[in-house]
This record gives structure tokens, C-alpha cells and sequence, in this order.
């Protein structure tokens, strides 16, 4: 008897410790490092309206220039708690001021934060661990040339075990993959390749549109086969459509439809832009046309998703 339970009580321990192993933070290998280069800001700024940044991270009702104050605070209701956007200003003290550009890409492309910690994916890094190293110096660079802002955002609102940080590194295992979702256009033959692929690296980097418009499952990870499906809203309330090429749905919409949308916020029946939307269009239409022309070519030769469609 006493054997069987120093047996069981070893078991337990080599499993904690696997676990332990497994759920540690994770950083880019010195290769991805190193590919890392002092970016330029102009380049910056629309991987950072591509990336909706300010969405989260400016205040609620901020327009113009003070969409370029990133003092966080911003609360997102979740099943899981409230998480809290912090400040990502160039502030040394309270935001990202005292940051390398390791530390940077290591918390977009990782999930991890300068101190080790892992990081909450309502921050997406499972879509920015798509992005270059180009863009995430560009971005980086442009982050730092925005104004100083003060202060802490405050703290998540979590309970047990979502409160328990390192658990998150298990999370990461199985939901963070830096692969493309898509890796072929659904009609090649017809598709300009490298600007299909250009939309994707769009949609599912920087864009991050799957982190909304794809439903999850009940670990909080993207259910994949349901691509830009649709999905509940995040608050609970009403639903994010299906923008996949469906018929009698969003594939009723031309790829110049979607572009425009995009520019304009005016949907081909004039129905204009509503909802979170407002922000993401509005950050849309900062980015160069050929950037929104190459968004809507991706999403009009991905698979349609029926279930979930509106």
C-alpha cells in the first residue's frame, strides 16, 4: 500500500512538471531575432491602422489625434472576465517606453511580456505571430513616435483559473501557430496570386479579422474549419457575421463591393457600417487601395462556410 502511493505521488509530481515545462512562456529563437531591424515609422503607420491598435488602446470616444494617445483602459467583457487594455504609449514607466524591439515582437508574435509573463490573448498575438519582422520593426518605430501618456490601465477582473497566468502557455500550444489558415486560393486559376496573398497576410495577421468573425470553442481558440464563419459577439449580444463567400449571403458581394465597404463604410444596398465595425472600417480606409482591393480578392476565393451563415 505504501508503495502504491509513493508510485501515485510520483506520477503526480512528473506530471506536474510536465506541465510546468510545457506551459513556460516561449520567445523567438535568436534567428528570428536577429532578423529583426530598426524600423522606420512612415512605414509604421498603417501596419498600425491595419493592426487596429487605437481601437483598443485609445480611449473610448477618442477621435483625430487623440486616436493616437494609448493610455489603454478600455474594458472587454468576456465569459472569462474583464480584461483590461493597458497603456501602450511611449511612456518608460507606465506603457512600452522601455522596450527593446525584441521585447515588442516577442509579446506580438509570442504572447510573452518583457518580464516572462504570458500574455491574455484578448491582446491577438495569435494573429500578429503572422506578421513579418519588417512590419513589427515599422510598427514598433511608429509606436514610439506617439505621445507619452501616464498612467496604468487597471488591472483584469478574473477568477480562478483564469487568473493563473502560467496555465496560459498550455493555451498557447494548442492555438498559437504562426501558419496561414488558408494556404491555397479556392480558385486559383482565377486569382491574382500575390495579391490573394497579400489580403491574407492582411486578413490573418495585422487585420486579425478571424479573431471576430470565427467562432471559438470552449477553451476560448479558434475553430478553424469555421473560418470567418461567423460567430456570437464577444459581449454577448448579437452576432458577427459571416463574411466567407456564401451564397445568399456575403459572396452576393463583389470583391469591388467589399473594397469600397471598406473605403466608404456604405454596404451595395447603402446600408452604412455599424457596431465594433465602425472602428475597423474606419481603420480600413487609411490603408492604401491596392491593401483593401487585395482584402476583399482574399476573402472572395477562401471556402464558404454554411453553418453560421446570415
Amino acid at each position: 500500500m505504501k508503495k502504491a502511493v509513493i508510485a501515485a505521488l510520483l506520477l503526480v509530481l512528473a506530471g506536474a512538471g510536465i506541465g510546468w515545462g510545457l506551459s513556460a512562456p516561449t520567445r523567438m529563437s535568436a534567428e528570428e531575432a536577429a532578423a529583426l531591424t530598426e524600423g522606420d515609422a512612415a512605414r509604421g503607420e498603417p501596419v498600425f491602422w491595419a493592426g487596429g491598435c487605437a481601437s483598443c488602446h485609445a480611449a473610448k470616444e477618442a477621435d483625430g489625434e487623440d486616436l493616437l494617445k494609448l493610455g489603454g483602459g478600455l474594458r472587454l467583457e468576456t465569459p472569462f472576465g474583464v480584461f483590461v487594455a493597458p497603456n501602450i504609449s511611449p511612456s518608460e514607466t507606465d506603457g512600452i517606453g522601455a522596450w527593446s524591439l525584441v521585447d515588442f515582437a516577442n509579446a506580438m508574435t509570442h504572447g510573452t511580456s518583457p518580464g516572462g509573463e504570458n500574455l491574455y490573448p484578448a491582446f491577438p498575438y495569435t494573429s500578429y505571430a503572422r506578421m513579418s519582422a519588417a512590419d513589427l520593426g515599422d510598427l514598433f518605430a511608429f509606436l514610439k513616435s506617439l505621445p507619452v501618456v501616464e498612467g496604468k490601465a487597471a488591472a483584469h477582473e478574473l477568477g480562478f483559473p483564469f487568473n493563473i497566468r502560467r496555465g496560459l502557455g498550455l493555451w498557447k500550444r494548442l492555438f498559437l501557430d504562426p501558419a496561414p489558415v488558408i494556404a491555397e486560393p479556392l480558385n486559383g486559376a482565377g486569382v491574382d496570386r500575390a495579391v490573394w496573398e497579400r489580403g491574407r497576410y492582411l486578413v490573418e495577421g495585422p487585420g486579425h479579422c478571424g479573431e471576430c468573425h470565427t467562432p471559438r470553442d470552449f477553451a476560448g481558440g479558434l475553430v478553424l474549419a469555421d473560418w470567418l464563419g461567423g460567430a456570437p459577439a464577444p459581449t454577448g449580444e448579437g452576432k458577427i457575421p459571416n463574411i466567407t463567400p456564401v451564397e445568399g449571403g456575403f459572396g452576393s458581394w463583389s470583391a469591388a463591393d467589399i473594397a469600397y465597404y471598406l473605403e466608404s463604410g456604405f454596404t451595395p444596398e447603402y446600408d452604412s457600417v455599424g457596431g465594433e465595425m465602425v472602428h475597423v472600417q474606419e481603420n480600413m480606409a487609411r490603408l492604401p487601395a491596392s491593401d483593401r482591393e487585395a482584402i476583399a480578392v482574399y476573402l472572395k476565393a477562401i471556402p464558404p462556410i454554411s453553418a453560421g451563415s446570415d
